[in-house]
């Protein structure tokens, strides 16, 4: 899969057309083009062949080749459109003077100087319209908007409505102007929201500071980050300490405070102190260039409402044509009466306010501003897909540990047991947990005061659900849940303790445990609650005994939980959850490597970005940069705000063009208000859009 940037694209409908043709051909496993970002993502053997594809169906469109972590973004200004200016004007002024001189010139003999005057500013500013639907058409393509205003401004010149042809053409390259400046400023804001890639990164060698690009510095290397300047690279500080703003990775507006030995990420500004880094991934690793490159993917998953306007375009179109066709035929044949004239005129109107470029562009841009929304509150959203399907959650199931709760757990307590001594069980314990990466066996890890000899361990086997089995100085040790000690029928005491509990065995003999405490997140609660208003249904799974899951469960106020779970019975819960949802979608928030499995059966799958796994991350569906529970709402607000504002254009829009068709057809409306009907509706639709970035 690569992306491409598609230069000289400046039509939504040439977009949908140019991916509806390459998605026919053999080569092609995968293809999206974003009229947004001007580019197409694409998984192809054979990119000579789409390239001549595209040339057939655009001549004037070029695929190059992007880029690297750069959005990508078409600056359509006043400066580059000189020559479209310059052709209006003239136009204008020889429209005017034919208006004005119409009835001297009428008079003459022929009335030829009459055609010379409007048949030339008619071709000064149509005559790149009429070219690209004269193209078309050979091409086999008819049905475009260029065909459309060819068409209708032709046949006012047969009716003889010369000015009107004239203005047609004029006001539609002038709106398409507009429009074209509009669409640009459009995808520069979306730009400036994701405007985090570092331009370069200090590089130190020896007692030399070296300016080089991001890309070029290796794991390991040192480098420096002054007052003012973007941090670079991921990685951790090894000296001097500050306020970094990581508003443009988490939407958090508070100074992070960092010092020696704390981790920071690319994208980040420094606020304050010079701090010294060594760098622990690679640019194309780093937190800033997964970002931008989930904003850039995310237009490639198009939701199903702008597949279904691609769709309704292709077919819309045609049918417009032939009505107007028998618009302008049938009443004249039919009824007594009734001109030609009069009835093909009306037909022009409504091949004019039919241009379906209103859907076709504001559609995309209102997604992918939603995706930038979304990103600059620290909320990555992979696909327009996603926001839809976010829109029709009603249950949201989280995991509590790392995801509700902080995962900081201490030991708070050691119940010894058959004469073993609290001392001898944390020892034993450490020395079995010392490879876990789970947060409990890291607390055990961190209470033990003395160094771990690891030469003492000859052997770790991890009993997945339950806990681990170790050998440790030639002795076997247990450390795990209660259901590892029913499993192994080793005898013990107590099975139900109050909290979180590692118990330990020592060759087979029940030693004691130990209970590890954990604390809610800090708006964990307020996730709840914002949830709960929006009348969403909440449920909580974790492998935790029935006690802790229970006290949790009841501060949080969750509807619903599940205890004791081992990874694949969530997935059961999960597609039990599924099924009794019938009319709605089920999220999943989680972060851990065990989440995997969930995050990908849930609907929608979201993954904690701060703390997160990797592979809880690549598998969701969304990801929220700030490990904030709460940030499940906003995300859901935001895919609400969206949809409704694209849904605010296909009413607007379809609205707008029926009540111009009726009132062409019944004579009413005249070309012109036709015309400014259309690009005004295009205009209003493509600002309406990009509303969602003032949120």
């Amino acid at each position: 899969m690569k992306k491409y940037k598609l230069k000289n694209i400046d039509c939504a409908s040439c977009a949908a057309k140019i991916e509806g043709r390459l998605t026919k051909l053999d080569d092609v496993k995968f293809v999206s083009v974003n009229f947004a970002t001007s580019s197409m993502t694409i998984d192809t053997n054979d990119l000579e062949k789409v390239k001549s594809k595209i040339k057939e169906i655009e001549p004037d469109v070029e695929v190059e080749d992007n880029d690297k972590g750069k959005i990508l973004v078409s600056t359509s200004e006043l400066a580059e459109n000189k020559w479209v200016i310059i052709k209006a004007l003239s136009a204008i002024l020889l429209l005017v003077a034919g208006l004005v001189f119409e009835e001297e010139i009428h008079n003459t003999p022929y009335h030829i100087t009459e055609y010379l005057v409007f048949v030339t500013a008619y071709l000064i500013v149509g005559w790149k319209v009429i070219r690209l639907a004269l193209k078309n058409i050979i091409r086999g393509q008819i049905f475009n908007e260029h065909f459309l205003m060819t068409i209708a401004t032709l046949g006012a010149f047969a009716i003889n409505e010369m000015p009107e042809a004239v203005a047609v053409m004029l006001f539609y390259v002038v709106g398409e102007l507009f429009q074209d400046i509009a669409v640009g400023r459009s995808r520069k804001s979306i730009k400036s929201l994701l405007e985090i890639r570092p331009d370069y990164a200090n590089l130190k060698s020896g007692a030399e500071i070296l300016k080089v690009s991001p890309e070029d510095v290796n794991v390991g290397d040192t480098i420096i980050v002054k007052a003012g300047e973007k941090v670079p690279l991921d990685g951790t500080i090894l000296e001097g300490n500050s306020f970094l703003d990581t508003s443009a990775l988490t939407g958090e507006s508070v100074p992070l405070s960092v010092k020696e030995k704390d981790e920071v990420k690319a994208g980040m500004i420094n606020r304050s102190g010079l701090i010294t880094i060594k760098v622990n991934k690679l640019f194309g690793e780093s937190s800033v260039s997964k970002i931008l490159e989930l904003v850039e993917n995310a237009t490639s998953q198009k939701a199903e409402t702008e597949k279904f306007i691609t769709t309704f375009t292709r077919y819309y179109t045609p049918i417009v044509v032939i009505g107007a066709l028998l618009l302008a035929m049938l009443p004249p044949l039919l009824f007594n009466g009734q001109t030609f004239n009069d009835w093909i005129y009306r037909a022009l109107v409504v091949l004019v306010i039919s241009c379906p470029c209103a859907l076709v562009i504001s559609i995309p841009l209102g997604y992918f501003g939603g995706v930038g929304l979304a990103s600059r509150k620290g909320i990555l959203v992979k696909g327009s897909n996603f926001l839809d399907a976010l829109t029709r959650v009603t249950t949201v199931v989280f995991d509590k540990t790392g995801t509700l709760t902080k995962g900081e757990f201490k030991v708070s307590e050691a119940v010894i047991s058959n004469g073993f001594s609290k001392e001898e069980i944390l020892e034993y314990a450490a020395y079995a947990e010392v490879n876990s990466n789970h947060p409990v066996a890291q607390s055990i890890i961190e209470a033990y005061p003395n160094k771990i000899e690891t030469t003492k361990i000859t052997h770790t086997e991890e009993i997945s659900g339950h806990g681990i089995k170790a050998v440790v100085g030639g002795k076997t040790i247990f450390a795990g849940n209660d259901k590892l000690l029913h499993k192994e029928n080793i005898e013990h005491p107590v099975c139900q303790v109050d909290g979180s509990v590692v118990h330990v065995t020592i060759d087979n003999v029940y030693a004691g445990y130990f209970i590890i405490s954990d604390s809610l997140k800090h708006d964990a609660i307020e996730a709840i609650e914002k949830l709960k208003a929006k009348k969403i249904h909440t449920v909580m799974l974790t492998g935790d005994n029935q006690y802790t899951a229970q006290v949790f469960a009841k501060k949080l106020g969750i509807d619903r939980f599940y205890s004791e779970l081992l990874p694949e019975d969530k997935v059961k819960h999960i597609e039990q959850l599924i099924a009794e949802n019938k009319g709605g979608k089920v999220a999943f928030v989680g972060d851990g490597i065990n989440d995997a499995p969930v995050l990908a059966r849930a609907d929608v799958g979201i993954a904690m970005g701060a703390l997160g796994s990797d592979a809880a991350i690549e598998t969701a569906d969304v990801v929220l940069m700030t490990d904030s529970p709460s940030k499940v709402a906003l995300a859901i607000d935001v895919a609400k705000t969206t949809r409704n504002i694209v849904w605010q254009n296909i009413i607007f829009a379809l609205g707008v063009k029926l009540i111009f068709i009726v009132l062409g057809i019944l004579g009413i409306a005249t070309m012109w208000e036709a015309v400014f009907g259309d690009i005004g509706v295009a205009l209003i639709a493509v600002f309406n859009a990009m509303r969602i970035l003032k949120n």
